[in-house]
């Protein structure tokens, strides 16, 4: 299984990214799919959450601004993210699960991508 990161970069507070992350070699469908992040000398962050149904969760730093969604015909995840603050800056990963996982302990997901960094600067 494989989960690749992409659509990270550097963007002025307020502005906006979105982020994809692309699935393979499992269900894609069938599996819970999260976003987390690290800032810098901080531990990982649950950011989002969506399951099978399209039933969407967010942590209550990004709620309002951030949108997770998933294109299952394309095994796609995206997190679109919104009103960019320069505490929105870390490595953004996204990962999948057969079950609800509401932990920034990465063991506790069964797949795992490598991440992609967002850094929100003026």
């Amino acid at each position: 299984a494989q989960l690749v990161e992409s659509g990270g970069g550097l963007v002025q507070p307020g502005g906006s990214l979105r982020l994809s992350c692309a699935a393979s070699g499992f269900t894609f469908s069938s599996y819970w799919m999260y976003w987390l992040r690290q800032a810098p000398g901080k531990g990982l962050e649950w950011v989002s959450g969506i399951n099978a149904g399209h039933g969407t969760y967010y942590a209550d730093s990004v709620k309002g601004r951030f949108t997770i969604s998933r294109d299952n015909a394309k095994n796609t995840l995206y997190l679109q993210m919104n009103s960019l603050k320069s505490e929105d800056t870390a490595v953004y990963y996204c990962a999948a699960d057969r079950d609800w996982v509401w932990s920034g302990v990465r063991w506790e997901y069964d797949y795992w991508g490598q991440g992609t960094q967002v850094t929100v600067s003026s």
